[in-house]
């Protein structure tokens, strides 16, 4: 049997995404969090307790205060680097605790 009106997968779920914008948004979060690691390498991720979004502001708590200290220093750069890896702008600030 074939099928006329077929469509590859990866169209059927862009288009899914544009119409849903909080789908959209919740799977570039999970992009974020996963780029925490990634993009900032084991060391800081060994010093990470807890990260999640909360209304477009990353919440994240860490053990070192100068790793803290550090990260505030060049906040701005890793909003920028985190929202590129998300393909997004979904972060407007982190809080870092």
């Amino acid at each position: 049997m074939i099928k006329r009106d077929a469509q590859d997968i990866g169209s059927i779920l862009k288009e899914l995404l544009e119409e849903n914008s909080k789908l959209k948004t919740g799977i570039a979060e999970d992009r974020v969090i996963k780029a925490w690691r990634e993009t900032l390498g084991e060391g800081v991720a060994m010093y990470t307790s807890n990260l999640y979004f909360n209304r477009g502001v990353l919440i994240v708590y860490l053990t070192s205060s100068v790793l803290r200290a550090e990260l505030l220093m060049n906040k701005k750069n890793l909003i920028d680097k985190l929202n590129d890896y998300a393909e997004m702008k979904i972060i407007r600030d982190i809080v870092l605790r």
